[in-house]
């Protein structure tokens, strides 16, 4: 690849500064498979030296680099192997450990309390299932995400139904914050190994020994970008924003390499996701008003969000050597004041979100629902967007608030990058016995592809 030129650089500063561009984090991931023991506080122990020991420098290193290239770096963060996948017994302990590796190292989330269930749960996938309630609540920086289908195996229906209690009780657990356990809680449909973003991060067992992985966001600038185009044809908006991605991409791939060479760790991927913010002019939502619709939700807005997934891949990819994680755009309803706007309007429902989640990065995110809303109501729709993404290759998720105590119509707060939202109604007709079948959904047949 050629070197990124210093002129590159200087066209990000209106980016910058008017535009809300920003590298959304930089992401350590830490293997943790030598730290395995059958003694869970032992486990413990070596989880948190090594977290310390290889992260000791992360967050000063992107400080450096963010004054140095006066690019802001919002957030540091780590991710390790999934825990399940080291834990031999309590996997609490583990938990308390990696919450406060992330407190002693400075970054303000750590991902990987996860299981992968795709296909089954092993004794270690149900003890830290079990435990995802406890922990979400008494953590305070601590991740956790469940992989319960994939293309290749199909869905486990009772990871599924798990799944659906796990957030009632994760809900029930963080009442006094608006049921914010459930904001650092995924479930997961073909989830990739190399995420920066949470709350679905790990450092998947395919990934060297440590990683830096960079994620860039930049809603702003494209929507600044599409304003030039008002009324030209869909090929002009769509080469509008390939080349607006490949900007943006570049300058990740910088902030990369020179993250990984003064921490001496190897470069991973730069995931390209238009990650919203509440903040007014960082809305992936306002990127396709721009386009023509009064609102997110109307009538082509799946259409359009079509486009914008594709021309930001096509132009990522292009402008690093390795781009990957989720690339695309990121449609979480709290954390996008145009979607919050959409969804308070009525422009926006479940059903449409859904539809929303066939073409974008995800899948149905920072969604606040009735607290009333049941356990096998909120599997029914972990199962409709697991085969979604298995049906389509992709990866989808679910991270849903069920508000305790509210009802659709009332707001839930968490404050920062987890904004605000509405409670948005859910359909009242009843799935319990299609939930309670359990067993495995099994893979499409084109899955077959030996």
């Amino acid at each position: 690849m050629p070197m990124i030129e210093t002129g590159e650089i200087l066209q990000t500063m209106r980016m910058i500064q008017e535009e809300n561009f920003d590298i959304r984090t930089i992401t350590l991931g830490i293997n943790l498979l030598d730290c395995a023991d059958h003694d869970p506080l032992v486990c413990a122990e070596r989880v948190y030296d090594k977290i310390c020991r290889t992260a000791q420098h992360l967050v000063s290193t992107g400080e450096a680099l963010e004054l140095e290239l006066g690019i802001p770096i919002v957030n540091k963060r780590i991710s390790v192997t999934p825990v399940s996948l080291i834990c031999q017994g309590d996997p609490r302990p583990i938990a308390q450990a990696l919450d406060r590796a992330a407190k002693e190292t400075g970054v303000n989330f750590i991902g990987g309390y996860s299981a992968l269930m795709q296909k089954g749960a092993t004794l270690a996938d149900e003890r830290l299932l079990a435990s995802i309630p406890e922990v979400l609540s008494t953590t305070e920086r601590l991740c956790s995400s469940v992989n319960v289908a994939s293309t290749r195996a199909g869905i486990n229906m009772n990871a599924v139904r798990e799944m659906g209690e796990i957030i009632k009780e994760t809900a029930q657990r963080t009442a006094d914050q608006d049921g914010l356990g459930c904001a650092k809680l995924v479930v997961f449909a073909n989830a990739v190994e190399d995420n920066p973003f949470m709350a679905g991060a790990f450092c998947g067992i395919g990934e060297p020994e440590s990683v830096i992985n960079v994620g860039v966001s930049g809603p702003g600038v494209v929507k600044k970008a599409l304003e030039s185009c008002k009324g030209a044809p869909f090929d002009t908006v769509a080469e509008t924003i390939k080349r607006t991605a490949f900007k943006i991409t570049r300058v990740g791939q910088l902030v990369a390499r020179e993250a990984s060479q003064r921490l001496g760790i190897p470069f991973g991927i730069v995931d390209l996701s238009l990650a919203p913010t509440p903040a007014r002019g960082d809305s992936v939502a306002h990127i396709l008003s721009e386009m023509g619709l009064e609102m997110a939700g109307a009538p082509g807005t799946t259409a359009a969000l079509a486009l914008l997934n594709d021309a930001v891949k096509k132009g990522g990819v292009m402008a690093s050597n390795h781009v990957g994680g989720l690339s695309g755009a990121f449609i979480p309803v709290s954390e996008d004041i145009g979607m919050i706007e959409a969804a308070t309007a009525g422009a926006l429902h479940l059903e449409k979100l859904e539809a929303m989640t066939c073409v974008c990065s995800v899948g149905l995110d920072m969604i606040a629902i009735p607290g009333d809303t049941s356990a096998a109501t909120i599997s029914g729709i972990i199962a409709d967007e697991a085969a979604i993404g298995m049906v389509n290759n992709k990866t989808t998720a679910v991270r849903v608030i069920p508000a305790v105590g509210k009802k659709a119509g009332d707001t839930v707060e968490f404050g920062g990058l987890l904004g605000f939202a509405p409670v948005i109604p859910v359909n009242s007709f009843k799935c319990d016995e299609f939930i309670a079948r359990g067993g495995r959904i099994p893979a499409p047949l084109h899955s077959l592809r030996n």
